[in-house]
Order: C-alpha cells, then structure tokens, then sequence
C-alpha cells in the first residue's frame, strides 16, 4: 500500500476549513465525503480528538508524513 502523503491529505480535506476550526471528527467525515482511500482514513483516525485550526495544524500531529 502506497504511503499516504501531507498533499493527499490537502486533496481531501481543503475544504474542510472553510467555515472555520474543524474537529477531527469532522476531518474524517469530509475524507469519507471526498471518497479518501482507506490509508488516509487510516491517517485521520489516529489524530487527537480536538479542533484543528487549519490544515497546518496536522503536520504537528502528522510530523513524519512526506510531503509528496
């Protein structure tokens, strides 16, 4: 299974913050929405349960994902 990437996070999820903070709840609700593949989901579900700011707030929780 291909690695999952901090750009296909973006893919799925940049309009996740267009109304503001999102749970992480709500991270994995608009991957599912954008028919993400289940490594994301994967991805997504190991993040703490609170509020993310902005998409940049993942790379804290997400520090070894590549890039591209």
């Amino acid at each position: 299974m291909d690695s999952v990437s901090r750009m296909e996070l973006v893919q799925h999820l940049e309009t996740a913050f267009a109304a503001g903070p999102v749970t992480s709840a709500g991270l994995l609700d608009a991957a599912t929405v954008s028919a993400a593949r289940p490594a994301v989901l994967a991805v997504l579900e190991q993040l703490p349960k609170r509020s993310y700011g902005t998409i940049r707030d993942l790379w804290y929780e997400l520090p070894d994902l590549p890039v591209g």
